[in-house]
């Protein structure tokens, strides 16, 4: 029996990776490049990440400092089940989630899908708290200076110059990714 193959179609997906915390793989930069090299397969494909940059913790600024990239992949996955595999590789470099803003190990969010706007229950893209967060925006401008807010069309440059100055000016570059 004659199948057409089905052509796959792969999307820009924008992923944030912050840890205040040490891991199993070594120290927050560490961890956030293994878990960066462990999504890189067939079905998610690596392109480029930002410096690390780094920033207090939020709520509480003494906690330790965060380390934080945002990098581009392409997938033909669909947002669930990218965001399924995000979640997994969270657990994978030992995510615990015991209580809200909580110190953690890794953190690995969908920031944007393409130019998908979704607000399901399970999926929210792009994700719903990225124009108020230098930590994502500021090392997102650095790998994607055209990127603008799915739904809006305001830029990153748009979207940082709403911040606090504050805010922008305590996320920094820690150092460049190899």
């Amino acid at each position: 029996m004659w199948q057409m193959k089905r052509q796959l179609q792969f999307n820009q997906a924008y992923i944030a990776f912050g840890a205040n915390v040490p891991g199993c793989s070594g120290s927050p930069g560490e961890t956030i490049m293994a878990a960066m090299q462990s999504l890189d397969c067939v079905d998610i494909q690596f392109i480029r990440s930002s410096s690390l940059w780094t920033s207090p913790a939020w709520p509480d600024p003494s906690e330790p400092e965060f380390t934080n990239t945002v990098a581009l992949f392409m997938s033909h996955l669909s947002p669930l089940r990218l965001i399924n595999k995000l979640l997994k590789c969270e657990a994978h470099f030992g995510r615990t989630r015991r209580a809200k803003n909580a110190p953690r190990t890794i953190d690995v969010d969908l920031v944007s899908y393409g130019q998908k706007v979704s607000l399901t229950t399970r999926v929210q893209l792009p994700h719903p708290r990225v124009h108020e967060r230098a930590f994502v925006l500021l090392p997102l401008q650095e790998i994607a200076p055209k990127w603008h807010l799915p739904g809006t069309h305001r830029t990153v440059s748009e979207l940082l110059a709403q911040l606090d100055p504050n805010d922008r000016q305590q996320t920094k570059v820690a150092q460049a990714v190899k």
